[in-house]
């Protein structure tokens, strides 16, 4: 199963016999706070205009834990998880689909933990809702019949900070942020700026077009494999907080390229002084 949808595949989906649960993901990491801009408010966008029947779920509050020495978004809760997604209306035998504003990290957050926890069918809205060419409707959608979801976390699929170490070594880890936060050129949200040593600059940036939908399959499996995934080592993905990361994780799906998320991340990684630091263009 393909790990994304377009827009025009959701909509028949959604006229089908079984059409999928929809959950709107609307988040973004902000500086508004140190602007001193009001922050952003997913739920307000939500309910100006999401698409019919979707379901507002909030990234901060439950699909991460409280931040913390395991990173500023790690991993919630897995029984609160589970009833937030039985109270969207998600099921283990009924599809999800999940978008966003258009940027993809927080839909690619829901669609790793719902993966990662053992829903067997989620995909993510290319382009998100950017791309939605159908209705809207406004306010908050009708409470939808609760679901039966019950997650069970993978002993796979994810790395902590030993196993992100290790991989550096041993196999292929990609660094999904920006390369002048990879190089320590600037850190605008963690202690201190710089990548893991060993770790491979790879900005998720650059696996999407500038409509926000992903570049085709075989382009993507190209990029990944001049980074090094030569399908027979393990590939791993970090970035600041395990967001954007998994949308790294969710680009090399599209690439067929199967990989493993350190969820804490740099936010984690550099809160402990004791964890080696590299700077600089290069893994090393």
């Amino acid at each position: 199963m393909n790990a994304i949808i377009s827009a025009s595949e959701l909509a028949s989906d959604l006229a089908g016999e079984n059409p999928p649960v929809l959950l709107d993901i609307r988040w973004q990491l902000s500086t508004a706070k140190a602007a001193g801009e009001p922050p952003f408010d997913g739920r307000a966008e939500y309910a100006a205009g999401h698409i019919p029947g979707a379901v507002f779920v909030d990234l901060d509050a439950d699909l991460a834990g409280a931040a913390g020495p395991g990173g500023r978004h790690p991993l919630p809760d897995v029984e609160r998880f589970g009833a937030v997604m039985r109270a969207a209306g998600v099921s283990a035998d009924r599809p999800v689909v999940v978008y966003d504003g258009g940027q993809g990290w927080a839909a690619a957050r829901a669609w790793w933990l719902l993966r990662w926890t053992g829903h067997p069918e989620v995909r993510v809205l290319d382009g998100g809702l950017a791309a939605w060419t159908g209705e809207l409707e406004s306010g908050e959608v009708t409470a939808p019949v609760a679901g039966t979801f019950t997650p069970v976390p993978e002993s796979v699929g994810r790395v902590d900070a030993d196993g992100a170490a290790a991989l550096a070594r041993s196999g292929l880890l990609l660094d999904a942020r920006a390369a002048e936060r990879y190089r320590g050129d600037v850190e605008p949200i963690d202690r201190v700026g710089g990548h893991i040593p060993g770790a491979v600059s790879a900005p998720t940036t650059e696996n999407v077009a500038a409509d926000g939908r992903f570049l085709p399959a075989d382009e993507l499996a190209a990029r990944f494999k001049s980074l090094g995934a030569s399908g027979t080592s393990e590939v791993g993905v970090y970035c600041g907080s395990g967001v954007s990361g998994a949308h790294q994780v969710l680009a090399l799906a599209v690439a067929g390229v199967p990989a493993t998320l350190y969820v804490g991340s740099w936010s984690e990684w550099s809160s402990d002084p004791e964890r080696p630091v590299a700077t600089g263009p290069d893994p090393q």
